[in-house]
C-alpha cells in the first residue's frame, strides 16, 4: 500500500493537461474484443484500472501493448473463458466484460464486480437488458452465467426503469452484433457513452442518437478496427483541476477540455464566484476572491455529475455562509466527510444530505481515501491546509487519475510518493529493543 503526503499551503500556478477520460476508457478496452482486427486507442490515461483491464484481457489471450498513451490491442486470438473472480473484483468496470463477451460468443461467465464502496449500485437494468435481448442470465456462486439462444440474440425494444450509465453501455455492447434492430429508451447521455458510439461505429456498427433519451441499434455480423480512436479528455478529471485552481491557486491553466462537457460544472463554479475565461480547449481560473455558498444537487448528464461532488467540496468550505450538497445519485457517498472533519472542516451529514459551513483554515494530518473521489476531495483540501496532510489508501486515487504527482508537482504543489512499509520502518527504527538487537 502507498500513502501520498502533501506538504499544504503553498499557492499552485502553471498549466495541467488533463488525460484521456477514465470512464470512456473502461468500456473502450472491453469494447475492443468485439474487433475481429487489431485496436489502437490514442489518449489512455495512465491509471490502475487500465492495468487492470489489460491484465483481464491477457487472462483471454487478448495481448496488448501501451507506448507512452497509446494503447494497442490484438483480439485476433481471444479466446473465450469464465471470468468468475480474480482482477473482476478489482474495478467496478469489469462487468463491461459482460456486455462484449456476450456481444462476441453468445456467453458470459463473469464475476459480480468491484469497485468503489459509495451505496448500491444494482445491475438488474443490465440483465434486463440482456433478457430482452434473447439470453438466459441467473446468478451462481457469485458470478453472472449469460447465455445467449442457439440462434443468436435478437434485437429488442428496451426501456430503463431509471438512468444507467453501465446498463447503456453493456446493453450497446451486447446489442451491436444481434440480429435485427434494438431500440434502447431511458437512456444516459454521457459524453463517455457518445464516445463509445463513436468508437464502434468506427468499426462497422450502426449506433445511432447516442446522446439522447433513445439510441437505436442495427444489429452487424462483424466488426474490424481500421482506425486509430482518440479517447475524449476527461471531464472528471477537468472537474478536479478546476476545483483545485479556484480552491489553491493563484493563476491556473487547464488544457485538454471539452467545455460543453461541464456545463452543468462551470454554472456552479460562476455562482461560487470563481472568474476564469473558456477557451477553446482549455480554461484558465484566476485567483479566488470573495466566494458564495451554494447548494449543489447532482443529477444524470447533461446535471451536476455525482463524480464531482467530493472534489467540489473542498473549494466550497471557502466560501461564506451555508451550502448543501443533495447526491441524488449515490446518496451514500459520502465517505469523505469524516475525514474532512478531522482536518478541521465544519461540514456534518444529515439524512444524507452534506452541510457545509465556512471553515477558516484546514489542519493537515492522517487521513484515508476511502474510493476515488473522496481521495481527490482530501488532495485538495490537503493542498489548502497548514501543514502535512498524509492520505493512505492512495491507491484508489491512482484508480482514477492520470500522473496526478508529476502533475501536482509541475504545478508546484509540494507532494510525494511513499510505501505504507516506510512508516513501519521508521517505526521500528525508534523502538529501542529492535536498535538494541541491530546492534547486537
Amino acid at each position: 500500500m502507498k500513502k501520498m503526503i502533501i506538504h499544504g499551503g503553498k499557492p499552485l500556478s502553471g498549466e495541467v493537461v488533463i488525460g484521456g477520460a477514465k470512464n470512456s476508457t473502461v468500456a473502450l478496452i472491453p469494447a475492443s474484443i468485439l474487433s475481429e482486427s487489431k485496436v489502437q486507442l490514442d489518449g489512455v490515461p495512465l491509471i490502475q484500472d487500465v492495468k487492470n483491464l489489460r491484465a483481464i484481457l491477457d487472462d483471454m489471450n487478448v495481448s496488448s501493448e501501451l507506448n507512452e498513451t497509446c494503447l494497442e490491442i490484438d483480439p485476433t486470438q481471444i479466446v473465450s473463458k469464465p471470468l468468475p473472480n480474480g482482477k473482476i473484483k478489482s474495478l467496478r468496470a469489469s462487468y463491461y466484460f459482460m456486455g462484449a463477451l456476450l456481444g462476441r460468443f453468445g456467453k458470459a461467465i463473469v464475476g459480480m464486480p468491484g469497485g468503489d464502496d459509495i451505496g448500491p449500485r444494482p445491475i438488474d437494468q443490465h440483465i434486463k437488458g440482456f433478457e430482452a435481448l434473447g439470453a438466459r442470465v441467473s446468478n451462481e456462486r457469485g458470478a453472472m452465467f449469460i447465455q445467449a439462444p442457439d440462434e443468436g440474440l435478437h434485437g429488442a425494444r428496451i426501456y430503463f426503469d431509471m438512468v444507467s450509465v453501465g446498463a447503456t453501455i453493456n446493453v450497446i455492447l451486447a446489442a451491436v452484433r444481434a440480429t435485427g434492430t434494438t431500440i434502447i429508451e431511458n437512456v444516459a447521455k454521457e459524453p463517455e457513452i457518445i464516445d463509445l458510439a463513436t468508437f464502434l461505429n468506427n468499426m462497422g456498427a450502426k449506433i445511432r442518437g447516442a446522446g439522447t433519451d433513445t439510441i437505436r441499434i442495427e444489429g452487424v455480423p462483424h466488426l474490424y478496427a481500421r482506425n486509430s480512436h482518440t479517447i475524449i479528455p476527461d471531464r472528471i478529471e477537468a472537474g478536479t483541476y478546476l476545483s483545485m485552481a479556484a480552491a489553491i491557486g493563484n493563476g491556473v491553466t487547464v488544457k485538454n477540455i471539452i467545455s460543453e462537457h461541464l456545463d452543468s460544472f462551470l454554472a456552479k463554479m460562476e455562482e461560487i464566484g470563481v472568474h476564469f475565461d473558456v477557451n477553446e480547449d482549455s480554461i484558465y481560473v484566476y485567483p479566488t476572491g470573495d466566494l458564495k455558498m451554494v447548494t449543489v444537487k447532482t443529477m444524470p448528464y447533461p446535471g451536476f455529475a455525482t463524480d464531482l461532488q467530493q472534489p467540489i467540496t473542498p473549494l466550497l468550505l471557502k466560501a461564506q455562509g451555508e451550502g448543501m450538497i443533495v447526491d441524488t445519485i449515490y446518496p451514500k457517498r459520502v465517505r469523505h466527510v469524516p475525514e474532512l472533519v478531522r482536518m478541521g472542516a465544519n461540514i456534518t451529514v444529515e439524512n444524507d444530505i452534506i452541510l457545509l459551513h465556512h471553515t477558516d483554515q484546514l489542519q493537515g494530518t492522517d487521513v484515508t481515501a476511502d474510493e476515488i473521489r473522496a481521495g481527490a476531495a482530501l488532495m485538495i483540501a490537503g493542498l489548502m491546509a497548514e501543514g502535512t496532510t498524509t492520505i493512505h489508501k492512495v491507491e484508489n486515487i491512482l484508480r482514477g487519475y492520470d500522473r496526478v504527482i508529476m502533475k501536482l508537482t509541475n504545478l508546484g504543489a509540494n507532494v510525494e510518493m511513499a510505501d505504507e512499509a516506510d512508516v513501519a520502518d521508521a517505526n521500528l527504527a525508534a523502538d529501542p529493543v529492535v536498535a538494541e538487537k541491530k546492534a547486537l
